[in-house]
């Protein structure tokens, strides 16, 4: 079968998921969380696990392969996966029962098989860019196919090594993405009908797997991203490009949304590269470089900022670090679970290892202090998907398997 209910699968009592009048409280998960933070707003989450974990409330095995995160809109939960050369949108309800499953065409399956972005919804739609270069749009209830545009026909660009990688900002009417084109580098268009609102060149990089970032309270509102050679500024209005600064590293990847906190911008990439810290100036037209750190490295994992600080692994670097947000300086390193993905609820860490181990961390810059962790036993391949929180539920995509564990 594909769900397995464990202990509870109701919508009543002290162990059962979350009840409808709950979901409705709640704002919709996308990458990252609601702000592509990695920081997710809730409370009264256990402080602690079992050694066998926190309780499993059910598991669906059916995805096939695949690396994206799930997005979670009222009482849906939207992820997607590949079957043979083709790739397929789920959705399940939110006791991980499959309400629906869209065909929507081919998907990566070169290498590291499967899709990579997560699907973000808005307004009565979902969208989804595919490992293949191809953007989506469909109908939230139908799963229509209403528009979709290709990044080689539509805007003279090619794919990446390891596929497109990309969750789709959407501001107000616009959708933006990164075709990674020499003249359609990063692009507008209108979330209803896919047309161009506007294209920048940028600096004519190739795409480099990052997700963009909306920043709002310059002067200038901007998107921010990371292509192959540079990070970007661009204003979301016009697409002019506001500013650039070179950021290489040896294979061009650069898969980390940046994590942005009073003018200030944390661009983190793994291959040698580690993290920039850049200084927002002039009303968001132009940056300073404020800080370097070949240790903090993370490659694809993301970091979080709570308080005046960083946290998040390495890559080359196989340790937990926790940074100085101001200044670079290490508070502290550990290297006693794996490194993999963070991030952060009701001031705790979460770190899920590419070992395949779930961590508990206490959020403090004195010293690395563990608190739980258990094993992802179920599931295939890569540890690489970002887990979730929503409504007190962990949500942890291995391969195959999305298992939902009650943290709450």
């Amino acid at each position: 079968m594909a769900i397995f209910c464990l202990n509870s699968c109701n919508t009543s009592g002290s162990g059962s998921s979350p009840t409808q009048s709950d979901i409705q409280t709640q704002s919709n998960i996308q990458w990252r969380g609601e702000n592509r933070t990695g920081i997710y707003n809730e409370t009264d989450l256990l402080k602690s696990w079992s050694p066998e974990g926190p309780q499993l409330l059910w598991h669906y095995d059916e995805l096939s392969e695949g690396h994206s995160s799930v997005a979670i809109d009222a009482d849906k939960i939207y992820v997607t996966g590949l079957t043979e050369e083709t790739g397929y949108l789920y959705v399940l309800d939110m006791n991980g029962k499959l309400l629906n499953k869209k065909e929507y065409g081919k998907e990566w399956s070169e290498s590291y098989n499967g899709p990579r972005g997560t699907v973000t919804v808005n307004d009565g739609k979902l969208y989804l860019a595919t490992g293949t270069g191809n953007l989506i749009c469909f109908d939230q209830n139908t799963l229509d196919i209403l528009w979709e545009k290709n990044i080689q026909a539509d805007f003279e660009a090619k794919n990446i090594v390891w596929g497109i990688n990309e969750s789709p900002l959407i501001v107000n009417e616009k959708i933006i993405f990164t075709p990674g084109g020499k003249e359609h580098n990063v692009v507008a268009l209108n979330k209803n009908d896919g047309s161009l609102i506007w294209s920048s060149p940028g600096e004519g990089n190739l795409s480099a797997y990052c997700s963009p970032l909306y920043v709002g309270e310059q002067e200038i509102p901007q998107v921010v991203t990371m292509t192959a050679d540079h990070i970007l500024g661009i204003d979301i209005s016009t697409g002019k490009k506001l500013w650039s600064f070179e950021n290489k590293n040896k294979y061009s990847v650069h898969a980390n949304t940046p994590v942005y906190s009073d003018n200030m911008l944390l661009c983190t990439s793994g291959y040698g590269k580690g993290s920039v810290m850049l200084r927002l100036t002039n009303g968001g037209r132009s940056v300073e470089k404020v800080w370097e750190s070949a240790e903090l490295d993370s490659r694809m994992g993301a970091m979080v900022k709570i308080g005046n600080y960083a946290y998040g692994s390495g890559d080359a670097n196989r340790f937990w670090f926790c940074a100085d947000w101001q200044t670079g300086e290490i508070k502290y390193k550990d290297g006693s679970i794996g490194i993999g993905v963070t991030i952060a609820a009701d001031d705790m860490l979460y770190h899920y290892s590419d070992k395949g181990e779930m961590a508990l961390i206490k959020v403090t810059p004195e010293k690395f202090e563990l608190v739980s962790k258990f094993p992802i036993t179920l599931g295939t391949d890569q540890h690489w998907a970002h887990p979730v929180i929503y409504n007190g539920v962990l949500y942890v995509r291995h391969g195959d398997t999305l298992m939902a564990y009650k943290v709450k």
